[in-house]
């Protein structure tokens, strides 16, 4: 295919979560597009009808968006802390309780529930405890400088010059490892079906 002519690739979840962080509405839109048809069958699922089901996927892609820059993707995927918020929001409309009037999960709690499973749903829990488990399998395939990189970024938090100093190297050698690391654990993940990156 001509160079002019190839698409660019579509964003991934963690650049989408990364791009709603800051303040980019095209992302919300991109974020709608990839998981509104899912988000809408959840929904309808639980309710059974139509327009209560879009209702709550409206409320649930509007707190995505007015929290977004809590959103921590080491705390859980940004399908699954949407497909919790779709699924938890039905289940309070079927109970007879607005939105509203509930008290509200931030971000981080909803991923730490979507990360725990939930015992109403096993299919769900184990949809989840194999996700957990891909994830390790994946950071333990990558070499020990990487895997250190990402642990300590996106586990523990760290910046890259923290990262650095740590670990005694510069701040672009702890970018390269990060950017490997990254990088293999997306193709890890994704050729085990887990990342849907259309």
């Amino acid at each position: 295919m001509p160079e002019s002519t190839r698409l660019a690739p579509a964003p991934t979840d963690f650049e989408l979560g990364a791009a709603l962080a800051a303040g980019d509405a095209g992302a919300l839109g991109d974020v709608y597009d990839r998981y509104g048809e899912l988000a809408y069958s959840v929904a309808l699922r639980v309710l059974g009808d139509p327009g209560r089901a879009a209702d709550v996927v409206q409320e649930c892609f509007l707190k995505l968006w007015q929290n977004a820059a809590r959103f921590d993707a080491s705390r859980g995927s940004l399908r699954g802390w949407l497909m919790s918020s779709v699924r938890n929001r039905a289940i309070d409309n079927l109970r007879g309780r607005a939105g509203h009037e509930r008290s509200e999960l931030g971000l981080a709690e909803l991923g730490e529930l979507a990360a725990a499973g939930s015992a109403d749903d096993p299919w769900l829990e184990v949809s989840a405890a194999l996700e957990r488990e891909a994830v390790r399998e994946a950071l333990a395939s990558l070499p020990a400088e990487q895997r250190q990189a990402v642990e300590l970024a996106y586990f523990s938090g760290y910046t890259c010059k923290e990262i650095g100093e740590q670990v005694g190297v510069p701040v672009s050698t702890v970018k390269g490892r990060l950017r490997l690391g990254l990088e293999k654990l997306h193709s890890y993940l994704e050729g085990r079906g887990l990342l849907d990156d259309r």
